[in-house]
């Protein structure tokens, strides 16, 4: 079960921000082919027999670090675009793995330290109305995306639309480990969206290429506005007992 609010205060953030005009794009593909991209240690945490891959541009808010007040004038706001699935540590422990991140605001890279993989491009967020437009594009490679939803009325999650956003750690892989950084925030406000436009090449790039199994689940959000961000740390080893 994963929990629909934080599963862990975070005391000591290394970063705050706000995660705003959101949208979850979510295909079904096969455990294996999930599988297949991630490191050891991590293994595919399955939705009915699924396993489940999101697409979700949002602008990051206010960008800054802890005992800064986000009213302070000239904090960085820039849009970004995380390509993710769903996973289980060997100690059982749900997150994220990230197989790619798009980023307009290049200073973010420097996340690639803990093996966050950023690429800094040219994002776009724009909104009309009901509707909400987003575009990317990579600085190299060709690795793109474009996105138009329609906005639909608020929701009540269900069990499957909770799993689907609401996870309170992200895991990452540097130097030969695996890492963890946990996050804190409100639950997400989620309204139904439908798809006027998809066009991307982002899933292929990061190396899944056959056919989901599926059309997409769509969600959008507006945002939440108090996101604390926790220091990553490498995951503890587990401790092998030994017989004596």
């Amino acid at each position: 079960m994963v929990a629909y609010g934080a599963e862990q205060r975070v005391r000591l953030p290394a970063l705050r921000a706000g995660w705003l005009t959101q949208t979850f794009v979510h295909w079904p593909f096969r455990p294996d082919a999930v599988q297949a991209l991630l490191p050891g240690g991590l293994v595919v945490d399955e939705y009915e027999g699924a396993a489940w891959v999101g697409l979700t541009p949002f602008v990051m808010a206010d960008v800054r670090p802890p005992g800064v007040p986000a009213s302070l004038p000239g904090l960085p706001t820039f849009a970004e675009t995380n390509l993710r699935t769903y996973v289980r540590h060997r100690d059982g422990r749900d997150g994220l793995w990230f197989l790619s991140i798009e980023v307009a605001f290049p200073p973010m890279v420097a996340a690639r330290a803990i093996g966050a993989p950023y690429n800094p491009g040219t994002l776009r967020v724009s909104t009309d109305g009901d509707t909400v437009s987003y575009s990317g594009s990579r600085w190299t490679g060709d690795a793109s995306y474009r996105l138009v939803v329609r906005l639909g009325d608020p929701i009540d999650p269900t069990e499957r639309e909770v799993w689907l956003t609401s996870r309170w750690r992200a895991y990452t892989r540097r130097l030969g480990m695996l890492w963890e950084t946990p996050v804190e925030h409100e639950p997400w406000p989620l309204a139904d969206a439908g798809v006027d436009v998809l066009e991307e090449t982002l899933t292929a790039a990061a190396g899944l290429r056959e056919a989901p199994l599926g059309e997409p689940l769509v969600h959008f959000s507006e945002g939440v506005r108090y996101v604390r961000l926790g220091p990553s740390r490498p995951c503890v080893p587990e401790r092998v007992s030994r017989s004596s």
